[in-house]
Formats: C-alpha cells, sequence, structure tokens
C-alpha cells in the first residue's frame, strides 16, 4: 500500500515538472524576438556609369529673323511655317506703300488754314523780289552814272566804290528774295500734300505703284511666322524666322554646382524624345549663369550648356526632331569600370557614415562603409564591404545590429 501511494507521488511530481516546462518554454518563445523578414540582394563588381540628368530642349544653331526693311501695308504671306525656301531667290514677304490716312474735321480746317497763309507768304515773296529787282535796276544806273562821272574826274574814286558796293548789295537782295519765294513755295506745296487723303486717285497712284519684295537670306525652312494677315508695319518689325532643321543643337540648363562637373567634350545619352537614344557632345558650357524659378517658388541658379549630335545621331535627329523640341539628357561625367557597387537602397546614414547591414549566420551585422562615386541607383564601395556577401535593402526601424533576419517571400 505504502510503495503504491509512492509511486502515485513521483507521477504527480513528474508531471508538474513538464508543465512547468512547458508554460516556461511558451514564455520564452512568446517574449522572445522573431526573425524579420526582410529583402536581400548579393554584391558584385560592375561598371558604375555618374551622370548629370536634365531636361533639355533642341534649337537651331542659326535662326534668321526677317524684319520689315522699311514702313507700310505687308501683304499677307503666301508662306506656312514648314515650308522651304531659298536664299537669295524666295520671297517671303512684300510691303506695298500705304495710303494717307483720313483727316478729321479739325485737322482739315487746320491744314486749310495752313495752306492759305502759305499762298499768303508766296505773295509776299514775291513782292518783295519785285522790289529787290527794281533797287537793282537802280543801283545798276547809279553805278554807270558814277562811273561815267568817273572817267571825267567829276566825282571822286570813293563816290564810284560806293555805287558799286551798293549795286553789289542790291544784287544780293534779289538772291535772298528769289530763295525766300522758293521757300514759300515749297511751303505751300508742303501744307497743299499734307491735306491729301485716301481719295480715288491717290488709291490709284498707290496700286500703280511697286511693292518692296523681301528675299530668304539664308536656304531653310520658315520655322513660325509673326506676321501672317495683310497689316500695317513700321520699319524693323519681326514678320518671320527661318532655319534649317538639319542644323539642330540641344541646349540644357544645368545647377551650377552640377555644371562645375561638366567637362567640355563630356558623352551625352538623349532620351525621352520619342525614339531611341541618341548620342551627343558637350561643345560649350557658358560662363556666366542666371537665376531661375523653380515650379516650388525656389530661386536656383542655373547654367546653360550646348550639346552637339554625334553625326549618325545628326541624321536620325535631324528627320525626326525639330526647333524647340523637348529631350532629356545624362551628361556622363564618370564611368568606371569593373568596380565593387551597392546599391543605394541599401544604404544609410549612421552620424557621419554611411553604413549598411550584412546578413551573417541569419543575423543582421552593422558595418560601416567607405564610397566613392555614386549614381541615382549605385555608388561604389571602397572599403567596409566584399564581393559575394548578402546585404539587407531597405531596412526598416526593426533591422537593428544582431536581430534575427530572413528573407521575405516574394509575393
Amino acid at each position: 500500500m505504502e510503495m503504491r501511494v509512492n509511486n502515485a507521488g513521483l507521477v504527480n511530481r513528474g508531471l508538474g515538472a513538464v508543465a512547468v516546462l512547458l508554460v516556461g518554454g511558451g514564455f520564452y518563445y512568446a517574449l522572445s524576438p522573431s526573425a524579420v523578414p526582410v529583402d536581400t540582394a548579393v554584391i558584385g563588381r560592375s561598371d558604375l556609369m555618374v551622370t548629370v540628368d536634365e531636361e533639355g530642349k533642341t534649337r537651331i544653331k542659326d535662326v534668321f529673323v526677317v524684319s520689315a526693311p522699311a514702313s507700310g501695308r505687308v501683304l499677307r504671306s503666301p508662306l506656312e511655317v514648314g515650308d522651304a525656301v531659298e536664299g537669295g531667290k524666295t520671297t517671303v514677304a512684300a510691303i506695298e506703300p500705304t495710303l494717307p490716312p483720313f483727316l478729321d474735321l479739325r485737322s482739315r480746317r487746320e491744314l486749310q488754314a495752313q495752306i492759305e497763309a502759305a499762298r499768303a507768304n508766296v505773295e509776299l515773296a514775291a513782292a518783295e523780289v519785285n522790289q529787290a529787282k527794281a533797287e537793282l535796276e537802280f543801283a545798276n544806273s547809279d553805278f554807270a552814272r558814277a562811273k561815267s562821272l568817273s572817267q571825267r574826274q567829276v566825282v571822286s574814286d570813293r563816290t564810284l566804290e560806293k555805287a558799286k558796293i551798293d549795286l553789289e548789295t542790291r544784287r544780293a537782295a534779289v538772291a535772298r528774295a528769289q530763295a525766300n519765294k522758293l521757300l514759300r513755295e515749297r511751303e505751300l506745296e508742303s501744307a497743299v500734300a499734307r491735306l491729301t487723303g485716301p481719295s480715288d486717285e491717290a488709291a490709284d497712284q498707290h496700286a500703280a505703284g511697286c511693292c518692296v519684295s523681301v528675299r530668304a537670306p539664308v536656304s531653310g525652312r520658315v520655322l513660325s511666322i509673326m506676321k501672317k494677315s495683310e497689316q500695317v508695319v513700321v520699319q524693323g518689325t519681326p514678320l518671320l524666322e527661318i532655319g534649317d532643321p538639319e542644323m539642330l543643337e540641344v541646349t540644357v540648363e544645368l545647377l551650377s554646382a552640377d555644371a562645375v562637373r561638366v567637362p567640355i567634350g563630356a558623352r551625352v545619352l538623349i532620351t525621352a524624345w520619342g525614339g531611341g537614344e541618341l548620342s551627343g557632345k558637350v561643345t560649350r558650357v557658358e560662363p556666366a549663369g542666371f537665376t531661375k524659378v523653380s515650379a516650388l517658388g525656389i530661386e536656383e541658379q542655373r547654367v546653360r550648356a550646348i550639346i552637339d549630335f554625334d553625326q549618325l545621331a545628326m541624321s536620325e535627329a535631324a528627320r525626326r526632331l525639330g526647333h524647340d523640341f523637348r529631350v532629356f539628357v545624362r551628361i556622363v561625367v564618370e564611368d568606371q569600370k569593373d568596380v565593387l557597387v551597392v546599391p543605394l537602397g541599401a544604404l544609410f546614414r549612421k552620424k557621419d557614415a554611411w553604413a549598411a547591414y550584412v546578413v551573417e549566420d541569419g543575423r543582421a551585422v552593422l558595418r560601416t562603409l567607405e564610397l566613392g562615386n555614386r549614381n541615382n541607383a549605385q555608388a561604389v564601395v571602397m572599403s567596409g564591404l566584399e564581393g559575394g556577401e548578402r546585404i539587407v535593402l531597405h531596412p526598416s526601424d526593426r533591422v537593428v545590429d544582431g536581430v534575427g533576419v530572413v528573407q521575405r517571400e516574394a509575393l
């Protein structure tokens, strides 16, 4: 009887111990950290191309603006945008003289009064001419009389000289009076001309007049027409633009901090223009910058760079691109071959250095890195990682040094 009781006690104690172990194991499992699911990647060696990316636009190198050589009425342009023109032969515009404007009642009466005043001045000038001629005849006879008396020594030589001076003075007065009369006659003609309006007779004379033909300065195509319809223009008014579409280049406005990194002759990849990838090179970075306000209202210092197409790319671009077309350019500033690279998505800042998590034995281990050149996808690893190591991509705040990690299953 006693032995049976002791065996039952032992069984009860064993079951209690098992229960304690099960409860303790449950608490440990519940409280212990679980492996964090992460995305990983294996780093290796690859080529790295560092570029300055920016939106640009094409333009024709030499755009010629044709302006009106004289004031007048420009006739309706026979050309359309895109039409081909030949330099020195194709007439791109015709300008004819304009008719006189209509006069209001007040202006007409003022001009009529000026005409009457001009006629009176002509009559006055004619009277002055007659007076001057009469005085000249008297001076001429007086000189002849003094000369005759001087030969007979009746009058002194001084009297003869005075008569001669009076004669020359009267001749000058006649010439002055005649010139004044001519001036008054021209003033009368000018006043009469200002009174001329757009009458039928003036219109006939205007229609018989010759037009000023404006010819294309160079061969190319019409890019834009500023004055399409018939209208009155003043001298120097822009009429249309002409350029050669086969002489294309690309302009891009770079941030000044990026512009200092771009060397002359740098290789350029031109994309997002509606076709395949084109190539080119930087021919000029302008020495002066300018301020430009971005879409967010931020003032930025920009520098304009000029890019030429390569010869093969130019043939395709000339057929399909035109003036002021949008393109996207990638200017190559560094091109390194066979270097150890790491995705930017695995990097983060740790104090003043770059860091990443490396997967070792199922755990995330923090590594401090030294980086070289980088683009918008990868960076060159100078130290801190070796080829073939697996790193954590886009680590969350759950990933810390030493935590267990597991590869996330693909969806």
